[in-house]
C-alpha cells in the first residue's frame, strides 16, 4: 500500500454526525491496520440550513472554500463534507476548493448496484429526497414520500440541530421507511442524512437499512491508509 492521505473533514453540520464520522473512520482505519491522520474544522449548522433552504449554493460554497483553506493549511491532502444534505452545493464548491473533495454521493450508485438493489427509499433533507440524491443515481431508482417531503425534511433538520432523536421522531421515520418498502416497492431504505443514525442505530425497523455514511467512511478509510488513491 502507498502512503495514506491526511483526511480533512468539514464538521459541525451537525455535531452528532461529525462524532459518528470520527468514530467510524477511526474504527475503519484500525480495521485496515493503518494509522489515521485526521483534521476536523467546525462549520455552522444554522448557516448551512439557511443557505440550503434558500438554495444559496454560492454562499455555502464560499463558506466551505474558506474552511477547506484551513484544512489545507493544517496539512490535509483532501477534504470531505460530513453531511449529505450539505452536498447540495458540491458542484459549486469544487472549483473553489484548494483541496480535492471526496464526495459522499458519487460512490452510492455503484454500491447499490453491486448489492443488486433496484430501488431505494430515501430519508434525509428536503433537497436530498426531492432530487433523488441530487440526481446522481443512474443504476438504481430512488423513491421518496413526495407528499411528506417537507414534513420529514423539517423533522430531520430538527433532529440534526438538537443532536438527539425523540421516540416520537423515531416512530415517524421508521414508519416512513416501512411505507416506502410496502407501498413503493423499495428494496432498502437509505439513510441519506448523516444524522439519521440518531434514529436508527441500535434499533431494528424490520426492513433493510443502508447508512450512506458508512459508504463514505469506507472510501475515506481506504484513502487514509493508502489502500486507494484519489481519482
Amino acid at each position: 500500500m502507498s502512503k495514506g492521505l491526511h483526511i480533512g473533514l468539514i464538521g459541525g453540520i451537525g455535531v452528532a454526525a461529525t462524532v459518528v464520522y470520527y468514530q467510524r473512520l477511526t474504527a475503519a482505519a484500525n480495521a485496515r491496520g493503518g494509522q489515521l491522520d485526521l483534521t476536523i474544522v467546525h462549520a455552522d449548522v444554522q448557516e448551512l440550513i439557511r443557505n440550503n433552504l434558500a438554495d444559496d449554493r454560492q454562499a455555502q460554497a464560499k463558506v466551505y472554500a474558506d474552511l477547506i483553506d484551513r484544512l489545507k493549511a493544517a496539512g490535509c491532502d483532501c477534504a470531505a463534507i460530513t453531511s449529505l444534505g450539505g452536498h447540495f452545493c458540491y458542484d459549486e464548491t469544487v472549483p473553489l476548493s484548494s483541496l480535492p473533495l471526496v464526495s459522499a454521493v458519487t460512490p452510492l450508485d455503484g454500491y447499490f448496484a453491486a448489492l443488486g438493489i433496484a430501488k431505494v427509499g430515501l430519508l434525509g433533507t428536503r433537497v436530498v429526497m426531492r432530487t433523488g440524491l441530487y440526481g446522481q443515481l443512474q443504476k438504481t431508482k430512488a423513491v421518496a414520500l413526495n407528499e411528506e417531503i417537507d414534513t420529514l425534511g423539517q423533522l430531520y433538520l430538527d433532529m440534526a440541530v438538537a443532536g438527539h432523536c425523540t421516540d416520537a421522531q423515531r416512530a415517524v421515520l421508521v414508519d416512513a421507511g416501512a411505507r416506502m418498502i410496502k407501498d413503493h416497492g423499495a428494496d432498502a431504505i437509505v439513510l441519506a442524512g448523516t444524522d439519521l443514525n440518531l434514529a436508527f442505530d441500535g434499533h431494528d425497523p424490520g426492513y433493510r437499512v443502508i447508512d450512506a455514511l458508512d459508504v463514505h467512511v469506507d472510501v475515506l478509510a481506504d484513502l487514509a491508509v493508502g489502500a486507494s488513491t484519489l481519482k
